[in-house]
């Protein structure tokens, strides 16, 4: 298995437009309802899903897309910011530790490349699958979320977890 990151090409569109509006393929966790067929297309077209304030990465296997990582800039206070990270693997990837290991590479990312200190993951409390991945790749769980999010009718707790840049001191980062 190698895993890596990658930005969205245009030909991922009908991917990722599958990972977030087919219940088959979001799983439990992540089905909201159908979503605009044209959505991903306009933000893709709008600035190749990487913006100064947000953005998506394919997680790929090999040269298969497998999921894909996204995060979005949290405003801290007028000082500083942080990253709020989400993640979806494909129903085919799912079970092999993919999810764990693009965590850790959206993390390495997000830290060589911007100036925040701290990333933020949340995930429902029952996806006890996702807390394992979570926390293989090094976040730490910092509480429940009470009736922190709407789906399928009604409101779930969620878990809250967090990494900061010193969780990587003494890691080497790949050349």
């Amino acid at each position: 298995m190698t895993i890596k990151l990658r930005p969205v090409d245009e030909d991922d569109l009908p991917f990722l437009h599958r990972l977030i509006s087919d219940p088959d393929s979001t799983g439990a966790f992540q089905w909201y309802g159908f979503q605009n067929p044209h959505r991903v297309r306009e933000q893709w077209a709008d600035n190749g899903m990487l913006g100064d304030d947000r953005g998506m990465l394919i997680i790929a296997d090999g040269d298969e897309a497998a999921g894909f990582v996204s995060f979005r800039k949290q405003i801290a206070d007028r000082a500083s910011y942080y990253w709020s990270m989400g993640i979806i693997v494909a129903p085919e990837f799912r079970g092999r530790g993919i999810g764990t290991e693009a965590q850790k590479l959206i993390a390495r990312y997000l830290f060589d490349h911007t100036t925040a200190n701290r990333i933020e993951a949340s995930t429902e409390i029952d996806n006890l699958a996702e807390q394992r991945a979570l926390e293989k790749a090094g976040f730490t769980r910092e509480g429940v979320l009470r009736g922190g999010g709407f789906r399928a009718g009604k409101w779930h707790d969620g878990v809250l977890y967090s990494m900061i840049r010193s969780d990587l001191d003494g890691e080497v980062t790949p050349g």
